[in-house]
């Protein structure tokens, strides 16, 4: 094996490495993205792009190198048996044929997993960044949540707050309208006092006033009598008089 199918040999195991590795369900996607924020692969990834390019360069060319062998030898193989040649020359064909198909899969799967791999470390990125974006708007969804709880809370305190503070009113109120109401009972008291006193004294006075009629009465009635006794001695004095 020449250097160059050596060396494409190592990176098609090497990339069967990475891939497995990057396959393993125990590492994260978010640890392979801190994997991949460390400073050396942060260098290395300005030149991803053109390395990435230059490789897929190499490895068609390679792979075309190893389809153009297959066919020569192929051809050559077919040619070689169809004349009857030696044996030894027929082997020879047959194992550079082998070699030659042995590069085209070599280089084929080289190609075939390159592309495979970058496509694994982008969906690794993506999904990293998916569910960092996921775990941020988990974290802010629960500060919300917990941010409403804490302001429903403070609404029912300060509810109830205002309803204590309604029921005082109202208790006030309601004292204010019983001092109210019983400053105007006193009133009534005082003003029914006052009648009443008034009441008794026109009563007294209407006594007072019944019994000087009454005097008045007797004494008129002692009068009359006095009248009618005087009277009476006048017309016995008149007719004594008379004879």
């Amino acid at each position: 094996m020449t250097f160059q199918w050596t060396a494409v040999a190592a990176f098609l195991y090497g990339e069967i490495g990475v891939i497995l590795v990057l396959c393993l369900p125990f590492i994260s996607p978010l640890r392979w993205q801190k994997i991949f924020m460390i400073p050396l692969w942060s260098k290395m990834a300005v030149f991803w792009n053109k390395m990435f390019l230059t490789i897929i360069v190499l490895l068609i060319v390679l792979f075309l190198d190893a389809v153009r062998e297959v066919r020569k030898y192929s051809a050559v193989h077919v040619n070689e048996k169809a004349a009857n040649v030696n044996t030894n020359a027929f082997d020879h064909i047959q194992m550079k044929l082998f070699r030659s198909q042995r590069n085209l899969y070599l280089s084929g799967f080289s190609l075939f997993l390159w592309l495979v791999l970058r496509r694994t470390i982008t969906l690794l990125t993506q999904l990293a960044k998916g569910m960092a974006s996921h775990a941020a708007l988990e974290t802010q969804v629960n500060d919300a949540t917990e941010a409403a709880k804490k302001y429903m809370a403070e609404n029912e305190r300060l509810q109830e707050a205002l309803s204590e503070k309604g029921s005082s009113k109202k208790k006030e109120s309601a004292e204010a309208t019983d001092e109210k109401l019983k400053k105007e009972v006193e009133h009534l008291k005082a003003e029914l006092q006052t009648t009443s006193d008034a009441l008794h004294k026109a009563n007294n006075e209407v006594t007072a006033v019944k019994k000087q009629s009454e005097g008045l009465k007797r004494e008129y009635d002692h009068l009359m009598k006095e009248y009618e006794r005087l009277q009476g001695s006048l017309n016995e004095a008149e007719d004594k008089k008379d004879q």
